[in-house]
């Protein structure tokens, strides 16, 4: 079985981040990056899956710069197979991403793609769900339980929706996005960080899977969030609610 785990690079969750002096973007002097959280999760499933169904060939994959092989590197480390980078400098949105991991995809043939939900960077909770349109295959998205079912050829997936818990069942190959409450990513140890360092990892450029992606979506300028007010603590129950209507104008 193959499973296929898009991946991202982003700023480190603990990093304060800043931005550039004129808007155009974050500012990366300075800024620690790491694996994006959702991806590690799903990476994590994967090596889960792997360890209690036997051999399976996992494959990360990631587009950016040189700077993402790092990134590829600590997915290696966590127990991927082989990695793989599409070789691009540009700014891309949800959709080129998309269609460049569609075009992965044909080239890979996975049983199923198993992807974080969201990215932190931009939180735009997109790439998932437009790869299983532009495939035209089943997506289960938000998982927070995954398990093989009917010879492996289906994914009994449990996800969170606003009316309560969800179990659905997703004939493979299929997209599956997963949620915070899957899993919790073991941390990268000194002899895989060793064995990351022999792994493959192939370097490929868009022309090589016949794909040009476009972004056809454009940031125009990031701004930082308001200040943050000082609380106000009151003394009665009087003094509230006239704060909340004749202040805040809240009721």
């Amino acid at each position: 079985m193959k499973i296929l785990v898009p991946i991202k690079r982003v700023p480190d969750p603990d990093t304060k981040i800043r931005l550039q002096p004129d808007g155009a973007g974050v500012a990366s002097d300075g800024v620690k990056f790491s694996l994006n959280p959702f991806d590690a999760i799903a990476l994590e499933e994967a090596l889960r899956l792997e360890e209690k169904l036997g051999e399976m060939d996992l494959v990360v994959v990631s587009v950016g710069g040189e700077e993402t092989i790092e990134t590829l590197r600590v997915g290696l480390a966590m127990g991927a197979k082989r990695a793989l980078l599409i070789k691009t400098s540009a700014d891309l949105d949800s959709l080129a991403v998309a269609k460049i991991l569609a075009a992965v995809y044909q080239r890979e043939q996975p049983d199923f793609v198993l992807m974080g939900k969201q990215a932190i960077d931009d939180d735009s909770n997109q790439v998932g769900q437009m790869l299983a349109a532009l495939l035209g295959i089943g997506q289960a998205t938000f998982v927070s339980k995954l398990e093989l079912v009917e010879q492996h050829t289906q994914a009994r997936c449990a996800r969170e929706t606003d009316a309560g818990l969800e179990t659905l069942t997703v004939k493979l190959p299929a997209i599956i996005t997963a949620d915070l409450r899957l899993n919790e990513p073991r941390y990268v140890s000194l002899p895989g960080i060793m064995k990351a360092k022999k792994k493959p990892l192939e370097e490929l450029e868009l022309a090589a899977l016949g794909v040009t992606a476009v972004s056809r979506t454009k940031i125009l300028k990031y701004e930082t969030p308001p200040q943050r007010q000082a609380g106000v603590r009151v003394k009665t129950v009087d003094e509230l609610v006239d704060k909340l209507k004749n202040e805040a104008k809240a009721i």
